[in-house]
């Protein structure tokens, strides 16, 4: 019966938590049926209704409509990326055509867009500030999705949705299979250069695959990255760097084809929506507002790292050059070169912090951090279900003792889970069952797992993944906003990096690893001279890793700046960013192919606002280093101006009310060694 369904049946769970453990593949299709024909005669009640539209019977009714449905859907495409088998990865095929549909259904209701119109035209000066933001943007949902074209148009909305609806999923699935499918199998005269952390984890993966006498290395980041970097085996790294760069091109899993349709759709839909192409769509509700804005922006950043990026390729090459003489520098020998230079240049290298960075420690310390800050407390549940044993839960309190919400922590790759880390809202903040009620968000990484001989031990980037999801985290369990559509994360995408990326400043501060850089085995605190270290090499390679973000973001804007026939991926691509290219390009590889961010993932024509949103954070740290990381005033500020209100202004205004200005460039370029 429909009613034993988990997904739909009264929660008995603590905090209304879903209960996950309870749940079977097979009740998402049932579910998704119900909420669906609820939310249909919800938006029947809204239409049909007698009386005037106004902002309860149309506006607040349309918010409210389809709550059900959005929970259930919002739970399995959770899973899908976290917690996901073949079986319910081939559900997204029905799924998402569905939703599809009902979002095509509601955004093209003539009868249901004429009373959103009539509320918006008729607003009262008087309304309520958040009741206004709501109305605008569901007004301008309705015109961004077709709702004036004519009849014959919308048809061919719906057909061009339906499609790109089902691409996602297959971009994403065939990802996932591929990092899953390469395993590269390690004898004991292999393992020469690489960390003991490095080969104990090698060791662990052989073993649970069931060789406990050879070592296995795999796509998954927390082995591919210490391998790259530290194998003496040129070979080796040749062949694992051939096959993370080739993912997805041509292979079993390729993803080419999938790509040129995404992008062909995307641009047909932008068109039968009155824009030249993608990017101008997608731009409409950006803070760069343009195309010309973009590439002014990259371009400057360009011009300021380029030649500081050859001249720190040049020292990579001679080292290589006097370690090995090696002539002719490839992309498998940059990480591992870089990592010798940096050792000669600082004599140390990120493997010497690891002892201090035990991940339950790290979690604890930004946990005490987000207390410094904003007074808040996280208090570990036993008996909350989760999706998979590696998962914590925590009740988020404020110093005022209030629920401030729930943080699902789930730290650790396995192969039911996408590469990557990344926030979700399981519940947004905002109107549920006609009641405000405070977020439920999940805290997502792959890092480096504990081995049988040692815990989790991370690298200084993983602690700054850390920070920079819980950044995220931030953003969702703070928000103060009456009504989902308008809080949290839901603000224009090259903004809603600030909270995240501004939360990477407090690692490299000493007061910060005080707070949890501790030996995992002597409890002895990090030392000064490592602190030293790591704010002395922190612009190490700085110009190459602008470089590596520029071309991510010409990349991006080559395929949905304009409307290109693409024969072959590969050499689109290598044209597209050429112009950041320092090294020969390996034949075969494809950044596009395994580009989740763009093609499965809400950047589209945004990967830009990455180093958008830097400008931004790096202004806004500004404040703190002036007035103090820790300072309560500027933290509140901070909360107040940014972190609370989500969607309720526009973000330039937000970002106004914290700094008192616009955001300036220097303070980026400054912090990162390039002025």
């Amino acid at each position: 019966m429909i009613t034993d369904n988990p997904l739909l049946k009264e929660n008995e769970q603590p905090f209304d938590t879903v209960p996950f453990k309870d749940i079977k593949t097979s009740d998402f299709m049932s579910a998704i049926q119900f909420s669906l024909e609820e939310a249909v005669q919800n938006i029947e009640k809204i239409t049909e209704n007698p009386n005037p539209a106004d902002f309860s019977n149309t506006i607040l009714a349309l918010e409210m409509s389809s709550e059900k449905l959005n929970k259930v859907s919002t739970v399995y495409f959770h899973l899908f990326g976290s917690e996901s088998d073949k079986d319910f990865q081939a559900l997204a095929s029905q799924i998402s055509p569905i939703l599809a549909k009902y979002n095509n259904d509601i955004m093209l209701d003539g009868e249901l867009f004429k009373r959103v119109k009539s509320v918006f035209d008729q607003m009262s000066p008087s309304i309520k500030k958040q009741d206004k933001k709501l109305t605008e943007v569901w007004y301008k949902e309705f015109i961004r999705n077709g709702a004036t074209l004519g009849k014959d148009e919308k048809e061919k909305l719906r057909k061009l949705d339906a499609e790109l609806s089902t691409l996602a999923p297959q971009f994403q699935n065939n990802n996932l299979n591929a990092t899953n499918s390469y395993e590269l199998w390690l004898q004991e005269e292999d393992l020469g250069g690489l960390p003991e952390i490095a080969i104990n984890a090698a060791k662990t993966e052989a073993t649970n695959k069931g060789k406990p006498n050879e070592w296995l290395i795999t796509l998954q980041m927390p082995s591919f990255q210490p391998f790259i970097t530290f194998s003496d085996n040129r070979k080796l790294r040749k062949e694992i760097m051939s096959a993370f760069s080739r993912k997805c091109n041509g292979d079993d899993f390729d993803n080419t084809l999938i790509i040129k349709k995404i992008v062909k759709l995307k641009h047909k839909r932008a068109r039968l929506l009155g824009f030249d192409n993608f990017a101008d769509y997608i731009l409409e509700k950006r803070m760069a507002e343009n195309q010309d804005n973009i590439m002014n922006f990259l371009n400057d950043l360009y011009e300021s790292c380029f030649e500081l990026a050859k001249t720190e390729l040049e020292e990579v090459k001679k080292i290589a050059f006097e370690l090995d003489g090696i002539k002719n520098l490839q992309k498998w020998d940059f990480a591992y070169y870089s990592e010798k230079l940096k050792q000669k240049l600082y004599d140390f290298d990120d493997d010497v912090l690891r002892p201090y960075f035990k991940s339950e420690n790290v979690i604890n310390g930004v946990f005490e951090v987000a207390k410094k800050l904003y007074g808040l407390d996280f208090k570990l549940l036993d008996n909350v279900q989760t999706y998979h044993e590696d998962v914590n839960v925590y009740e988020v309190i404020s110093d005022k003792k209030e629920h401030v919400g729930i943080l699902y922590e789930d730290l650790f790759p396995r192969e039911t889970k996408r590469s990557g880390a990344w926030m979700n809202e399981l519940r947004s903040q905002g109107m549920h069952n006609g009641k405000i009620e405070r977020p439920h968000v999940t805290f997502t990484c792959n890092l480096t797992k504990p081995t049988a001989s040692k815990p989790s031990l991370l690298t200084y980037r993983e602690v700054e993944t850390i920070f920079h999801e819980f950044g995220h985290c931030l953003h969702g369990l703070l928000s103060n906003s009456d009504y989902s559509s308008i809080s949290g994360t839901s603000v224009f995408w090259d903004f809603v990096e600030l909270p995240s990326q501004i939360m990477e400043n407090w690692v490299a501060e000493k007061e910060t690893l005080q707070i949890f850089a501790h030996h995992y085995e002597t409890g002895e605190l990090i030392p000064d001279h490592l602190i030293e270290k790591i704010k002395s090499s922190k612009n190490f390679l700085s110009a190459t890793a602008y470089l590596r973000q520029l071309s991510l973001g010409y990349l991006d804007m080559a395929w949905y700046g304009q409307d290109n026939d693409v024969d072959d991926v590969e050499d689109f691509e290598n044209k597209a960013i050429s112009k950041t290219s320092l090294l020969s390009p390996i034949k075969g590889a494809s950044t596009s192919c395994s580009f989740g961010h763009i093609f499965a993932g809400g950047y589209s024509a945004g990967y830009y606002s990455y180093k958008w949103a830097e400008v931004l954070e790096a202004d806004a740290f500004e404040k703190f280093k002036e007035e103090g990381i820790f300072n309560r005033e500027t933290a509140e500020s901070f909360r107040e101006n940014i972190l609370s209100k989500g969607n309720q202004d526009h973000p330039m205004i937000l970002f106004k009310a914290f700094r008192g200005r616009e955001p300036l460039t220097e303070p980026l370029l400054k912090r990162d060694g390039l002025k």
